[in-house]
């Protein structure tokens, strides 16, 4: 909605992985290297880590989009939770392969001759295994079997793993990883984006969708991003989604510091949190004190006062979450009909 409003012609702060919107910063610059030596070598095993949101999968389609696929056929696997077997069965598929009801020693010898076949057309394969953090070992075993296939001395497949920290952890420290770690050539993990990429990093976004300043953002807003963001791509592109949309409903020309406060505010009270257990009854339970007749009544203790200031201030910040609620509802209200009289008009004429 707000890519209308500033005129934008697409959405440049999407979560889904983008290889167009491929920002160099330096971690991302250091990891593009390693899988370029990595390539280079032709054989062996490449490791990405990093954190969730840190853009590996944006990193490995930013370097298929800059090679050449006539010369490289790259074989991608998400889904990872599955044995040996299975694992297999999507690389034969992968490559074009009908493995239904077929035998394994009978699959892995057509996987061969394919792979072999590519080869001596001049086509390397590569293959990308993504999330391997959650590759059972028979799986891990799979792969690096196949790592061993070559033809003339050279590797018929190179394989890349993308994974979290947890992964990096598992191949430094697994004894039945041995072998595998034996088999890496490039290793590298991504780290978050230090406070002077963000602002680069964001414009960078904007200007490949036609931004022309506006709204702008002041310099304290970029450091605020960061403090909220951990530098991780993904946060930032969440938290600068909502600024966007921030801006277009108060019909903000600037974003500062003081609106990325409000808009992760409101983030926070919408995050879905685990609910506390109810306290047990007898720590709920104010006890009671007589208090004779002639005596005046009791002031409200401080800490009561200080926990009636508390709920009214929070009640004053429900109601501010509402009222921008009902303006954005608003706003959707309207661009919903104005695209309804657009297409009439349209058919009309």
């Amino acid at each position: 909605m707000y890519s209308e409003h500033f005129g934008l012609s697409g959405q440049p702060f999407q979560l889904t992985p983008d290889a167009r919107f491929w920002y160099g910063s330096r971690t991302h610059k250091k990891a593009m290297a390693y899988l370029g030596y990595g390539l280079a070598q032709g054989e062996g095993f490449i490791v990405i880590t990093g954190e969730v949101g840190a853009g590996k999968s944006t990193l490995v389609g930013h370097l298929m989009a800059t090679i050449d696929r006539a010369r490289l056929n790259a074989i991608s696997i998400v889904s990872t939770q599955i044995e040996g077997d299975d694992m297999l069965r999507l690389v034969a598929q992968g490559l074009g392969l009908a493995s239904g009801g077929v035998e394994k020693a009978r699959l892995l010898d057509m996987v061969e001759r394919r792979l072999e076949e590519e080869a001596r057309s001049g086509k390397r394969t590569l293959l990308i295994v993504d999330e391997a953090q959650n590759l059972p070992f028979s799986s891990i075993e799979e792969l690096r079997m196949l790592s061993n296939f070559q033809i003339g001395g050279r590797a018929l497949v190179q394989i890349f793993l993308l994974g979290q920290p947890e992964f990096r952890e598992q191949l430094a420290t697994s004894e039945r990883l041995e072998q595998l770690r034996q088999r890496v050539i490039a290793n590298h993990h991504l780290d978050a984006m230090d406070a002077d990429e963000v602002e680069a990093y964001l414009r960078h976004r904007l200007s490949l969708v036609g931004w022309r300043g506006r709204p702008d953002f002041a310099a304290d807003a970029f450091p605020a991003i960061h403090r909220h963001s951990g530098g991780i791509p993904r946060r930032v592109n969440q938290i600068a989604n909502r600024l966007m949309l921030f801006a277009a409903v108060e019909g903000a020309a600037t974003i500062d510091a003081r609106s990325v406060e409000a808009v992760v505010a409101d983030m926070n009270a919408e995050s879905i949190q685990p609910k506390r257990a109810a306290a047990p009854a007898q720590e709920r339970v104010l006890p009671l004190r007589s208090v004779p007749s002639h005596e005046p009544e009791a002031r409200a203790p401080v800490s009561d006062i200080a926990s009636e200031r508390r709920i009214a201030a929070l009640e004053a910040k429900v109601e501010e979450q509402e009222a921008a609620l009902r303006r954005v509802l608003a706003m959707l209200v309207d661009w919903v009909e104005s695209s309804a009289d657009a297409a009439y008009r349209t058919n009309a004429a």
